[in-house]
């Protein structure tokens, strides 16, 4: 990694660039289509999306990160300039038979904020759509609206546990994800357990009154949980939920990583158990999650660093045990 800062202009902002390794650059500010909103960025969060894509993971280019909370400074309807915002990250066509049937976020011409074609929020400013926006309520912080993203995707497997009354279920990864799973899947009376191999992580689960197993300390029984959600980022983690889930179990993958996972597949066959992919979620039930205080999600932060010390805040995800870390564009000093 590398920094290069030329001269300040008006038009430009300083952002962190990947195009092979992770740069801070002085870029040209967005200019909002027709439809889009300019949003200066107050808080954008480091994912575990974001680290893979420094491997090689969807081949992108241009300013990572997708988890943000910002406040719109320039759109065609006034009415949304100066409301405080987070943005769905799939940028559809509207158009194709995908969107029109309401599954807009597999719409093959799609952009993916930070991903795939569209420059994301490790930046002073991003552009979306309009109909991308939510407003943030004004009781949410920032500190807490930065979530919205990851914990729609979290509160997405609730469509899962639904298979059955008050599922037993266990969330595979005690990570950032991992942890808003657990305690979405709580709030709605799942019998849930966090398996993860960090103590401090999975202490942190326990001062909510969830139920832990650690990997390095206990081997659990196979076949013991009605639903599984692999949130490990790992490609070893879907054998193992594999190997947790009962028979007519439902599994849920969360990971995206770059490598390819490895199992039986005769163990879905036999067993009748029904593997689901899930991305992402409701922002609108994040939201009002949030809202009602029914998920801890600042108890997540780990270090706040300023968009300068962007590439000194991979360094520490990479090489710290931590779980969110934050991303300043104002410049505000290191927490």
């Amino acid at each position: 990694m590398q920094s290069s800062i030329g001269n300040r202009k008006s038009a430009t902002m300083h952002a962190l660039f990947f195009d092979g390794r992770l740069e801070l650059r002085e870029v040209k500010r967005p200019r909002p289509k027709p439809g889009e909103a300019l949003i200066r960025v107050l808080l954008a969060g480091i994912c575990g999306t974001d680290l893979e894509i420094l491997k090689g993971y969807s081949g992108f280019r241009g300013i990572p990160g997708h988890e943000f909370v910002g406040r719109v400074v320039k759109c065609g309807d006034p009415e949304w300039v100066g409301r405080r915002v987070v943005g769905e990250i799939n940028v559809t066509c509207g158009e194709c038979s995908l969107c029109l049937r309401g599954q807009g976020r597999h719409c093959p011409h799609r952009t993916v904020m930070g991903i795939v074609n569209r420059d994301g929020a490790f930046a002073e400013h991003l552009a979306l759509p309009v109909r991308n926006l939510h407003v943030v309520p004004d009781e949410i912080p920032d500190e807490a609206a930065v979530f919205v993203e990851p914990l729609a995707a979290a509160a997405e497997v609730l469509d899962y546990a639904r298979v059955v009354p008050s599922p037993r279920a266990a969330v595979l990864g005690d990570g950032r994800l991992g942890l808003l799973i657990a305690q979405v899947l709580q709030h709605f009376a799942s019998n849930v357990v966090v398996i993860g191999k960090h103590a401090s992580k999975l202490a942190l689960a326990s001062s909510w009154g969830i139920e832990t197993a650690d990997l390095h300390h206990t081997k659990l029984r196979a076949a013991s949980f009605s639903l599984v959600v692999e949130a490990t980022g790992s490609p070893t983690g879907l054998e193992e939920a594999l190997r947790l889930v009962e028979p007519q179990g439902t599994v849920v993958m969360k990971s995206t990583f770059r490598e390819s996972a490895q199992f039986d597949t005769a163990k879905l066959v036999v067993d009748e158990i029904k593997l689901i992919g899930s991305r992402c979620g409701n922002f609108a039930t994040a939201l009002d999650l949030l809202r009602a205080g029914s998920v801890d999600v600042q108890a997540l932060i780990s270090k706040k660093f300023p968009l300068r010390a962007g590439l000194e805040a991979f360094e520490y995800v990479e090489t710290n045990k931590c779980l969110k870390v934050l991303l300043l564009p104002e410049g505000s000093a290191a927490t």
